[in-house]
């Protein structure tokens, strides 16, 4: 049982091989079918409101689908050296098609919202000889748009669909169907655990594909070490509605609760937007005696303003990360559920994890918790701007947040992009300002790394400001998170424009929607500003933009809210807010999803 860094070295005086004795997701998988072959590995919901429907897979059945999909893979070419590309939601035959393309080859999961022509050269990029792409359904239909506009970019590979509910046309066949009929000698995964295992796309400039390169023993760490700071076992029963391009919803919260035995319920093709589940979300839990769920800070703002009208004694904790985890809302989920919210810091370049705070530990105001067993957390100091492993700070000292250990992935596919995140010695650079306090707590003070957070996708601002310089009146552009209670932020951008122009918002954003490729990096507003503010050697200056965006965020809910607001923002972007005194309570509500620094207090 984790509660502090002590018991993380316990741990780690144990031999590595007995704490972590499967190095890869197909060991985990195989392992589990072997000793508990009729334990519900998924508990698939096909409608929310209909339990009839409920699909129940076994871990021995869960095992033989995945290695169905294997030989399927290898018989459409694919090998140690290429992968196959996953455009599903998070369904079951999206979990068959992840792990069986990790046991056939490589598997590359991408994002099925982003633009066709992104998608055509991430699957080039990958390397991949086969695709799998969720079929035509009434739920959530991109087939019909994708398909045509894929072979029209050029991608000639065997398409096959899967999780529909009637014909997809240009199908080059039909996942399960194939799966069914598969047969010959089961296939011997190539190499150790330092294989590849898979490609995910991170945030990049537009148009340039952006692969982290994870090994085996990345995702098998992180999903055991998940499991082991979050205390699952057998018995539990897990909410993972995370899309599979997402590194929480196949490691974080996938794979780990599989490596512990436990069960995943998926709410359907929609995930956590699916109403019908979040509506009876503690009807659900009184249900299927679910006793973790898993979230994003947008969601668990949505659970604690749901009534509980069920009996939820088997809910244990609440469970999440993606983005920054403000004090209050954390401390009004506890009070509303009446169970610990845990925190958690990861990003894609180690398979999800970095810190977590473990459930039997103290939930500690604005900390991401402990390092994961076998791995390093260190703050380093800067030289020229980059971080210095020789300039290692210590505890209580802010600097630079850098990590290495088995869950630190081979970096990206495109050798030019490691520099200043990728280091010698194996350190990661996470971007993160931070500090680790003197009982090994790592605390996230700020952003080193130009990066906005909506809900769980990474946006990179340059993408943003890229598109928008193409723009011939534009001749400054400088993008940044605007905190939301929802979201955690949504990004906005601020133009300069050429002297004499005349060009609106509007016309700025439709100029935008052609040339930004994923539909979240559409900024919310556009600011025209008459000059950028810059540092004294020129550089923009963002804080001064993010004090802004964060004055537009709190004025816009005090409009909705038809409450008078006095909003001032630090240097250090602390923000206090002053409303009648009648409205302290309301406004407090309204803003605490928001990921800042802030105080509401009567005028």
């Amino acid at each position: 049982m984790i509660r502090s860094e002590e018991d993380v070295r316990a741990i780690e005086a144990q031999p590595f091989a007995e704490v972590y004795p499967q190095r890869s997701p197909w060991d985990i998988l195989r392992h589990q079918a072997e000793v508990r072959p009729d334990a519900v590995a998924i508990r698939y919901l096909h409608d929310a409101t209909d339990p009839k429907r409920d699909e129940l897979v076994t871990y021995a059945d869960f095992a033989g689908r995945v290695m169905g999909a294997a030989k399927v893979f290898r018989s459409l070419g694919v090998t140690a050296d290429s992968a196959v590309a996953i455009l599903t939601q998070h369904t079951v035959y999206g979990e068959v098609a992840l792990w069986g393309a990790q046991v056939a080859g490589r598997a590359c999961t991408i994002n099925p919202m982003l633009k066709p022509e992104h998608i055509a050269g991430l699957i080039e990029a990958a390397g991949c000889k086969a695709v799998v792409i969720m079929g035509v359904n009434d739920e959530l239909n991109y087939w019909d748009s994708v398909v045509p506009a894929l072979r029209e970019a050029g991608i000639t590979l065997p398409i096959l669909a899967c999780d529909a509910d009637q014909p997809s046309p240009g199908a080059d066949g039909v996942f399960e169907e194939m799966i069914a009929a598969a047969d010959g000698p089961d296939i011997v995964p190539e190499g150790d655990e330092t294989a590849l295992a898979g490609y995910y796309h991170t945030g990049g400039t537009t148009g340039a594909p952006k692969l982290v390169q994870h090994m085996r023993l990345n995702e098998a760490h992180v999903a055991r070490s998940c499991a082991i700071m979050h205390d699952l076992g057998p018995d539990d029963v897990v909410v993972n509605g995370f899309p599979l391009f997402h590194v929480a919803g196949a490691f974080v919260y996938g794979l780990s609760t599989l490596s512990a035995g436990g069960t995943l319920v998926v709410p359907g093709r929609l995930g956590m937007r699916n109403a019908a589940f979040m509506g009876s979300i503690w009807k659900q839990v009184e249900r299927l005696g679910i006793t973790v769920i898993g979230v994003v800070p947008t969601i668990l703002a949505t659970l604690k303003a749901t009534p509980v009208d069920a009996d939820i004694s088997s809910l244990k904790w609440l469970l999440t990360g993606g983005s920054p985890l403000p004090t209050e809302l954390a401390d009004a989920a506890e009070k509303q559920v009446g169970v610990p919210v845990r925190n958690i810091l990861g990003m894609t370049e180690c398979a999800g994890t970095i810190a977590v705070e473990p459930v039997h530990g103290p939930r500690t105001p604005m900390s991401c918790g402990l390092r994961l067993p076998f791995t390093e957390v260190a703050v380093f100091g800067e030289t020229d701007g980059d971080a210095d492993p020789t300039k290692r700070l210590g505890a209580g000292e802010t600097g630079i947040v850098a990590l290495r250990g088995p869950n630190v992935a081979a970096g990206y596919s495109d050798p030019a992009r490691n520099v200043g995140t990728f280091l010698d010695g194996g350190w990661l650079v996470s971007g993160d300002l931070g500090m680790i306090d003197a009982e090994g707590r790592l605390f996230i003070t700020g952003r080193k790394k130009d990066v906005i957070i909506r809900g769980a996708h990474n946006i990179d601002p340059q993408m943003i400001e890229d598109a928008l310089l193409a723009h011939p009146e534009v001749s400054t552009a400088a993008a940044v998170g605007m905190p939301d209670a929802y979201a955690g932020e949504l990004p906005v951008v601020f133009a300069e424009l050429r002297a004499g122009s005349t060009v609106s918002e509007a016309e700025l954003i439709d100029f935008l929607k052609g040339r930004i490729d994923d539909p979240v990096a559409l900024p919310k507003r556009i600011g025209m500003v008459e000059a950028m503010p810059v540092t004294p050697v020129g550089k923009i200056f963002k804080p001064t933009l993010r004090a802004e965006a964060i004055r537009w965020a709190v004025a816009a809910t005090a409009d909705k809210l038809g409450v008078d607001a006095t909003v001032e923002v630090d240097d250090k972007l602390a923000t206090r807010v002053k409303v009648p005194g009648s409205d302290v309570e309301k406004m407090k509500d309204a803003l605490a999803g928001m990921p800042i620094s802030l105080t509401v207090m009567a005028a």
